[in-house]
């Protein structure tokens, strides 16, 4: 099953480039209506579990509309720090530390599902400081991005071992959504620490 959930995942990630690439000059407005919408196919993605092949293309669709959501960041760090550079790491970082904690997750033999619902409240704990955050501004965009960083570490370790544990009756393309979902934000938070950094030096 893992291989499976890898390749889903992989392709999903080389459609949101593509997208996040095509749609490079794209308005902050478009890219905000793009997230929108793949917000809603993300839904889709699970009221189509009965019919995998359609599952998957709802998934690729939604991995388009993220690349697509994603472009203005991606252009707003790449004009304002080291050019392309800063996406760049933050990109392979992503991917390395994607594999150290897949490996971690079949490595020990804790569950690390134990840690889902862990994960989970922090997620929700930090979605609401964010939304406090847009209008108060009493947190560093880079506390941010390591409070991110730290709970979608958490949701990777958990989601690998759900992988590892058969699934939990998830089908490969929820499981793959879920891993990407993971990887996505551990990416934006890692291309706002580099952006910092950039800027900083």
């Amino acid at each position: 099953m893992l291989g499976q959930v890898l390749g889903i995942t992989a392709v999903g990630f080389l459609t949101t480039a593509v997208g996040a690439y095509l749609f490079r000059g794209v308005p902050a407005g478009i890219g905000l209506i793009a997230s929108i919408l793949g917000f809603f196919m993300i839904f889709g993605v699970y009221r189509s579990r009965e019919n995998p092949a359609m599952a998957l293309l709802v998934f690729y669709g939604f991995a388009l509309l993220e690349g697509v959501g994603i472009a203005p960041t991606i252009a707003r760090f790449t004009h304002a720090a080291a050019g392309s550079t800063v996406v760049v790491e933050a990109a392979a970082t992503t991917g390395l530390g994607m594999l150290v904690l897949g490996a971690i997750a079949y490595a020990f033999s804790f569950d690390f599902r134990k840690l889902s619902g862990i994960g989970m409240i922090a997620l929700l704990a930090l979605i609401v400081v964010s939304l406090v955050n847009l209008f108060v501004h009493f947190l560093h965009p880079g506390t941010l991005a390591w409070m991110t960083l730290g709970i979608f570490t958490i949701l990777t370790l958990a989601d690998f071992a759900r992988i590892r544990a058969g699934g939990d009756g998830s089908t490969p393309v929820e499981l793959a959504l879920a891993i990407y979902l993971d990887a996505i934000n551990i990416f934006m938070a890692l291309l706002q620490l580099f952006g910092l950094r950039a800027n900083d030096d």
